[in-house]
């Protein structure tokens, strides 16, 4: 009887401790370097935080406001950020090790195609480039990496920057608009579709002109810098742009410090991944942040982060 209730007694306290509320376990944080407020990394760093964290509550992307790329490679390089967003052409610097040490950042995920063009205020006599020169741009901010394909662009081209422009650089992203839509420039250089300066210089009261390059400009670049890209900026894609654009380009990246652990990038771009369809709601570019994308626009497999490599081995993209 005694061995019985002993039983007894065993069972119910191994039943009592089942029933005891376990405690959640801490999500995993992630901080993700963005731009200043008002930028398209911006919008679209704040976005696919909260995109990967409704599809794996496990883990807590918190966008951080930065300078922009500049500033982004160092503090990732530092370890003082987890994730970053990085202009294709500053990243291609980068992970080659192009006028710099090569760095051992790696590639989360592409997240959208840039073709860089300028926005020309839609009253202006300004069809070409070669109309620009002289004549007031705003090229951003000195920190972007819009700056540095710009840089790209022009040298293409035989031109530069500050000797054949009247440029002007903005601190925040948001700046940028108003000098056009104003009168106080010209036009603005940015890139790709739904970017919110471009957006803001169409939906004004004179609109916009979008001016890329002719063929043979696309391969005078590329005869000189064959890392930048033929792109077009679709038909459509801001107000009143009845053509596409033709131009040269990058993809932005998502890259990560060096020794952010396997697991993490892992669940990352599965994440990713399955926020796909969410994402691209909040913004029509992130229909371009996929694994088939950042499979193909990847310059080097080696460059990819090892726990991504993994998701797209499994998914037959590598």
């Amino acid at each position: 009887m005694r061995k019985s209730v002993g039983a007894f007694l065993a069972v119910l306290m191994a039943t009592a401790m089942t029933n005891v509320p376990q405690a959640a376990a801490e999500p995993v944080g992630v901080t993700l370097g963005t731009s200043t407020q008002g930028g398209g990394f911006s919008l679209y760093g704040n976005a696919l935080a909260e995109a990967i964290n409704a599809a794996d509550p496990g883990l807590k992307v918190e966008p951080r406001s930065t300078r922009g790329t500049g500033e982004n490679l160092p503090l990732l390089e530092k370890g003082e950020l987890d994730i970053a967003l990085v202009q294709g052409t500053s990243a291609y610097e980068a992970l080659a090790g192009i006028g710099q040490p090569k760095s051992e950042l790696k590639i989360l995920t592409a997240m959208y195609s840039s073709p860089g063009v300028f926005a020309v205020r839609g009253d202006v006599e300004a069809r070409s480039i070669e109309d620009l020169k002289g004549r007031t741009v705003v090229f951003g901010t000195e920190a972007s990496g819009l700056v540095v394909m710009a840089n790209y662009v022009l040298d293409g081209l035989g031109l530069d920057m500050r000797r054949d422009f009247d440029a002007v650089f903005v601190k925040r992203a948001s700046e940028s608009p108003p000098k056009v839509i104003g009168g106080e420039a010209v036009a603005l250089w940015g890139a790709g579709v739904g970017w919110p300066g471009f957006v803001k210089v169409s939906e004004g009261p004179a609109g916009a002109r979008f001016i890329g390059l002719t063929p043979e400009q696309v391969a005078q670049v590329r005869a000189k810098h064959s890392f930048l890209k033929p792109m077009r900026l679709p038909a459509g894609s801001y107000a009143g742009q009845a053509g596409a654009v033709q131009t040269v380009g990058s993809w932005n990246f998502v890259l990560t410090r060096t020794d952010l652990s396997e697991d993490v990038a892992y669940r990352l771009i599965a994440a990713i991944d399955k926020a796909g369809p969410a994402l691209t709601a909040k913004l029509d570019q992130a229909a371009e942040t996929t694994p088939a994308n950042t499979a193909e626009g990847a310059p080097d497999k080696a460059m990819i982060h090892p726990g991504v490599v993994r998701y797209l081995t499994e998914k037959g993209l590598l």
